[in-house]
């Protein structure tokens, strides 16, 4: 809509070099296409997309000047592959060559920013880039992140990683975006590392208060304007091709009418810019369905345009982002340098933050993390297991068939409908279908690997000797199984895996047949099923085989069962919260190298925490509170899918505690069950604090994990678990973005719904401090998070929410989610100098715990049998402040001086292997491990095999870095330009230098 209160400023000059010079508009025909939301991909395919490409392709070809950009690469790779005939495929390619056509983003999808880790998000854009870039030798120099709910620093960041010339992003603070409107600060340069700063900097553009539809409103009809095929139909498309809302034609009647209202949102925009050009996108959501009479009634309006435009004062002309960009480039104004700011939280309103979406379908949130994490295991397994065994019994095409489908799947659930919980059931149910199918195709994989037979080669697996492994027991004739863990990360690890069993008694050998140091509990899910923890040790990139054997009576506790320490659950009374009146008298400690946790047996709640190294002690107090959301719009604002309203205080979530202790030797438990009312037979809540015992000096004994058990809720329920200390923390908060870099968060005051726009999204990191005092938590998978108090951290782990909102209600999407969840978050506690050179780490050991595969059920041996005999593996291993991000055969038949796409498929290469490397800290975060760190490449990999050649690449593995090229814009700090890659390069001899925060990309050759 177009506000009256602006028609007098239409006159005004709209270019600061020329008051002459007419505006220039760049129509920018585009199609928003989600894979997901409301729609599975399936439904969208046959009702819309499959059309879109289709005609689009047919009406480009069919007049010269006009134009089209294709973002999201998964419905045009599935047209490509099931729907383009040969004839829409030829006509694509010269449609490319002429640049008419232009692939934007060119990942995957277009990824959420606030909820996705930065693996992930790399991942989907190294898929899509991989496919353009195979098919036509393309590769895309453009952002359109028109639709995330708010910007995040790191996209930027990644974005000028992979090539990008320039940056476009919408969905930002409905007030901040009105004051960037009116003193034309909505383009800028974006530097959003505080460490890369300009090395990695890229022009960003802000869509205006119009956002990425073109304007619907029309004074002369009750139709849409500008949408002449109208609102696509489901489930299917209408056999006489006409639709709702289709608008009025441009005809004689009504060119001058359509003409002054496209003239007149122009004039308008070219308000908030600095220069003459104006970015008009024309298209919106399943738009481009019918491109025949897109393009025919438009081709009239713009001809209508152009021929007056001495009377309008502004041209008009079909483009692709580059056109845009390539000509504001070329006016060489000088541009606002923007830090490392992001641009989150997000509200369109005063009482609209999208801040619930943060912890939205948490049980997808975490299977989308766990099916991630697979994958990246699978990815470096495979591919050391296809370096040392070329022609192995593991057929390669078939595993790359398996990761291939892991991958699309872990990128499609990215979209910023798909991760974010904002989907219909049934898209959720897809992104959840998808992922399980492709984690299962991972774990034959996987499976095949550790038990096939192998033909030993040179030096690079050695054989273990056939340990007889029933000699280790008192009794001959036990049940036994087998367990392979394989550890993922590039660093060695000690640390204690968890696998449940049927029997009271385990004992754990290793591959060499000693016994491992090992606990056996009750469970707290079922009386028939116990919890065996044994403890790992692990080099980088390494698995054992462990044989877990289950004696059926008593033996000696001076053979192999001495190693497995059986644990006792000691149970507390029930304490009920009405009947709390001194507390802290009754005090129960727990204990391990590194910390003293204190319990209160008067309340069953945690009292306090001493990090017993630095003396350092912190009152700590931790329980389940919800919010009680509003679900009538009559009554007042709502929380939905998106959006968290607080309808008053939080209130606390239950009535009374039971607390069990289970003191062990390998961990020692503390479980804690939160009932809602006192006479509830069954807890709503559970936390189960694990305590690691035996680990000193390691990394592990730094962290207390905390698993939870949430759920069902309530209707119209939104819960956190929340943390309160003795920090004096003044309400400040510090959230990672995307797991790659932190971002202080400051309490801010509003007039309205403080308490949603204080809330921010964790990925993998959220921490509070004072000057003495961090706590630190760790996370699996996002959630919401918050400071509302001093002292205070709330985690928002579950949400279940219903309303009456038509436009929810149409769309399914209410969040009536009846789930129970069970996400993990680690704790830490320490000085900040202490934590600061650990949590890094820790966060990615979260992330990529190490694989646990039971391959076998126990069963008794009639005779002795030999074990498993998997090889043993060399490590591969990096420094603490580098993490291999990344070790896979990509599987594309390209190579970076690749220059076009062939008709036909040539063999794929398996032979190129990506390798990408992150460097954790930032500039002088720490003191030792901020600093440059210089690696040999071929020492680093001679676990896996002889290394004989490197070529360094962009992010995506498109780009040779040598031949990367990215605009410079000029900006008021420019002095002397560096190099914008900034990269030292890979010298001769193998060795590179990797800074602070880079994160580089390699092909390696064995």
């Amino acid at each position: 809509m177009i506000f009256p209160f602006f028609f007098g400023l239409l006159l005004m000059t709209v270019s600061e070099n020329d008051a002459a010079e007419k505006i220039q508009a760049f129509v920018i025909p585009h199609s928003h296409m989600d894979v997901g939301w409301v729609y599975t991909v399936q439904e969208s395919m046959h009702a819309y997309a499959s059309n879109v490409y289709s005609t689009v392709v047919e009406e480009l070809t069919r007049v010269k000047n006009r134009k089209f950009i294709a973002v999201e690469q998964e419905f045009f790779r599935l047209w490509w592959t099931n729907v383009a005939s040969d004839w829409h495929k030829k006509q694509v390619r010269q449609l490319l060559l002429e640049g008419r056509l232009e692939f934007i983003i060119g990942g995957q999808v277009m990824h959420d920013e606030a909820v996705t880790d930065v693996d992930d998000a790399i991942l989907q854009l190294t898929e899509g880039h991989g496919f353009l870039y195979e098919t036509f030798g393309v590769r895309p120099r453009f952002a359109w992140h028109v639709d995330p709910f708010g910007a995040s620093a790191t996209t930027p960041v990644l974005f000028a990683l992979a090539g990008f010339d320039a940056h476009l992003i919408s969905r930002i603070d409905y007030d901040l975006k009105d004051d960037m409107q009116k003193n034309k600060k909505l383009q800028f340069v974006w530097r959003g590392s505080p460490t890369l700063k300009e090395k990695q900097e890229i022009f960003t553009h802000t869509m205006d208060q119009f956002s990425y539809c073109t304007p619907s409103y029309i004074p002369f009809s009750n139709r849409s304007g500008f949408y002449w095929n109208g609102v696509a139909l489901f489930p299917d498309p209408p056999k006489d091709g006409k639709y709702p809302n289709m608008s009025l034609p441009v005809t004689k009647e009504t060119v001058e009418l359509y003409a002054q209202t496209m003239v007149d949102n122009i004039r308008l925009r070219a308000q908030w810019f600095r220069s003459s050009h104006v970015l008009w996108p024309w298209g919106c959501d399943k738009q481009f369905y019918n491109a025949s009479v897109q393009f025919s009634n438009m081709d009239v309006l713009m001809n209508y345009i152009n021929t007056h435009s001495d009377q309008y004062g502004v041209t008009v002309q079909y483009a692709t982002l580059k056109d845009y960009f390539q000509t504001l480039h070329q006016t060489n104004l000088s541009w606002d340098v923007r830090g490392n700011q992001d641009f989150l939280p997000y509200s369109t309103e005063p009482f609209q933050a999208w801040t619930g979406f943060y912890g939205s379908r948490n049980v997808l949130k975490g299977v989308a993390r766990r099916a991630s994490s697979l994958l990246y295991a699978s990815e470096s397994l495979f591919t050391r297991y296809h370096i040392s065994y070329p022609d192995g019994p593991v057929q390669r095409e078939w595993a790359l068939s398996k990761l291939k489908a892991l991958r699309w799947a872990v990128s499609e659930v990215q979209h910023h409908d798909g991760i974010t919980g904002t989907e219909s059931p049934k898209v959720a149910d897809m992104y959840m279908e998808h992922l399980l199918q492709g984690m299962m195709g991972a774990e034959e994989l996987l499976a095949a690997i550790f038990l096939l037979p192998q033909t030993l080669s040179n030096d690079i697996y050695d054989q273990i000797k056939n340990t007889p492994t029933t000699a280790r027991t008192d009794s001959e004739n036990v049940p036994e199984q087998h367990i392979f863990v394989y550890n993922p990360l590039a660093w060695n690890i000690s640390t204690y895996v968890n696998v449940s069993v049927q029997y009271a008694m385990a004992v754990v050998l290793d591959d060499d047949g000693k016994a491992v140091p090992a606990q056996i509990q009750p469970s707290m899910e079922s009386s028939t099923v116990y919890d065996l923890f044994f403890v790992v040790e692990l080099g980088g990139l390494q698995y054992r085989k462990y044989t877990v054997q289950f004696p059926q009576s008593p033996c000696d506790t001076g053979s192999a069962c001495g190693a497995t320490h059986v644990a006792k659950v000691v149970k507390f009374n029930k304490t009920n919260v009405r009947q709390w009146k001194k507390t802290g008298r009754k005090l129960l400690p727990v204990l391990n190298e590194c910390y003293k946790l204190m319990f209160d047996q008067e309340t069953n709640l945690l009292h306090s925490i001493t990090d017993r190294s630095k003396k350092i002690r912190v009152r700590v107090q931790q329980d389940f509170w919800e919010y009680k959301a509003n679900g009538d719009v009559q009554s007042g604002p709502i929380s939905d899918n998106y959006i968290f309203t607080a309808n008053g205080s939080a209130v606390p979530a239950y009535k009374s505690v039971v607390m069990e202790i289970v003191p062990g030797k390998v961990i020692s438990e503390i479980r804690q069950y939160f009932y809602r009312e006192e006479e509830d037979a069954n807890h709503t809540y559970s936390v189960v604090t694990r305590v690691p015992v035996g680990f000193k000096g390691r990394l592990s004994c730094f962290r207390l994990e905390q698993s939870y058990k949430v759920g069902p809720l309530e209707v119209n329920r939104e819960t956190v678990f929340r943390t309160r200390t003795s920090l004096q923390n003044n309400r400040t908060l510090f959230t990672d973005n995307n797991g790659y870099q932190m971002m202080k968060r400051t309490y801010k005051g509003y007039a309205n719904n403080t308490v949603a726009r204080n809330y921010y999204p964790m990925v993998r990191v959220a921490y509070m401090e004072d000057e003495s005092s961090r706590v630190v938590f760790l996370s699996e998978r996002a959630h919401g998070v918050a400071s509302l108090s001093q002292g205070q951290l709330e985690v928002m782990l579950h949400r279940r929410l219903w309303n009456n909102q038509e436009w929810n209600q149409g769309y399914n999407l209410t969040l009536n989610d009846s789930s129970v969840v069970r996400p993990v978050l680690w704790m830490m506690l320490g000085s900040p100098d202490s934590l600061s050179s650990i949590y890094q780490q820790e966060a990615v050991e979260l992330q990529h715990r190490p694989v646990v595969m039971a391959i076998d059920q126990p069963q008794k041996l009639l005779n002795q049998r030999e074990t498993f005999s998997g090889p043993s593996v060399h490590p591969v291993v990096l420094p603490q402040n580098l993490h291999m991000q990344s070790l896979s055969i990509p599987g594309w038949n390209y190579s970076p001086e690749h220059s076009s796409g062939g008709d036909e498929k040539s063999e794929v290469n398996f032979d190129r292997i990506l390798l990408r490397i992150t460097h954790l800290y930032e500039e002088g975060e720490s003191p030792v491990l901020s600093q440059p760190t210089t690696i040999n490449l071929k020492e680093v990999m001679q676990g896996i095999g002889k290394v004989s050649k490197v070529q360094e690449c962009s992010l995506t593995g498109t780009w040779n870095i040598s031949d990367l090229q990215r605009w410079n814009w000029k900006t008021d700090e420019t002095m002397q330009k560096t190099d914008k890659s900034g990269f030292s390069g890979v010298t001769q001899d193998f060795n590179v230098t990797i800074s602070p925060k880079e994160i580089r990309t390699f092909f390696i050759y064995f």
